[in-house]
């Protein structure tokens, strides 16, 4: 693992990070690219550790529409095997020759018992079926009402709809040479109030020990009244700044973080949203420029910003 054996004197570290500073304990880097924090937690259980609630809402589309589909076919799949070990001669209504036809006719039951549709093609005899029948229509009842607080929870859940670029870049800055990383809104939501902070991650050998150190970097711009196109965050390389005098060799061979921060206020959730992400130094591209990703149409009536060059840069010498 490479390290930094000195660093800009002149550079205050911050100890209020949330980070620790021994580098031994620390695998990978500190926060994903996706904003969460880079750690497995060990020493409790599985259902302990889960917090179902904050799963289902976070999860893709995909897998939480797979998971109810899972969910409703193993349920009536459940209670049609409890229908045939009573007996499907309790269910009338069922016309069947053959075990497997017998068992999808009480399946369907099951789902029409489940979803309390009750066509009224069938309905259980005796004690037992129609016990079992009135316990499914209850735990019916309540899945359906927890699966629709699932639904209105993704659906009014409030998010940030902020993207970062790829990468951030060292680029030209008036005398000197600045860090910058850019961001935009990509919805039809109106974005205020927006803070950002940058903090920086290095391993550094210090007393004959490696350890982690951290130093927040001090912005051109740390606040914006809104962010209606894209915010390029700007950290000046000063004399004062960690990076003063960082080559792109220092870049290439080190290990550091910059770990970002932004938090703004949303007009549609009325509510203040905060989306996190970072780069690693193999992230940091030294030598670049961003292309401005917006411009005025054709017709000079609005702005147009072009999503897709958030990530567009060109390569130059510094």
């Amino acid at each position: 693992m490479a390290f930094l054996k000195k660093i800009n004197a002149r550079a205050k570290a911050d100890a209020n990070t949330g980070f620790g500073s021994n580098s031994s304990n620390y695998g990978g880097r500190f926060i994903t690219k996706n904003g969460n924090a880079n750690v497995k937690k060990k020493g409790i259980g599985f259902v302990e550790s889960i917090s179902w609630y904050h799963t289902m809402l976070v999860i893709p589309r995909w897998k939480f529409m797979l998971t109810i589909f899972v969910f409703y076919f193993l349920v009536n799949l459940f209670f049609a095997s409890v229908y045939c070990l009573i007996g499907v001669e309790h269910l009338n209504g069922i016309s069947a020759d053959n075990a497997v036809d017998k068992f999808g006719q009480a399946f369907f039951f099951s789902a029409q018992t489940y979803t309390t549709v009750g066509y009224g093609h069938i309905s259980p005899t005796g004690f037992w079926a129609s016990f079992v029948a009135s316990v499914e229509a209850l735990f019916g009842l309540l899945s359906f009402a927890i699966a629709t607080g699932l639904f209105y929870g993704r659906f009014s859940k409030p998010k940030a709809f902020i993207r970062f670029s790829e990468n951030a870049i060292i680029a030209p800055y008036k005398d000197m040479t600045a860090l910058m990383l850019r961001m935009t809104p990509y919805k039809n939501t109106n974005l205020t109030e927006a803070e950002a902070r940058l903090t920086l991650g290095m391993t550094l050998e210090e007393n004959g020990k490696t350890i982690n150190k951290f130093y927040s970097l001090d912005l051109e711009l740390q606040r914006i009244n809104a962010l209606t196109l894209s915010w390029t965050l700007v950290h000046p390389i000063s004399e004062e700044s960690p990076l003063y005098n960082f080559s792109k060799e220092d870049f290439e061979k080190n290990q550091g973080e910059l770990v970002v921060y932004v938090k703004v206020f949303d007009d549609m959730f009325s509510a203040s949203v905060v989306k996190r992400t970072s780069y690693t130094f193999d992230e940091i591209v030294y030598g670049a420029k961003f292309i401005q990703m917006f411009s005025r149409s054709d017709n000079s009536m609005h702005t147009l910003l072009f999503i897709d060059k958030l990530n567009a840069f060109d390569k130059m010498e510094l």
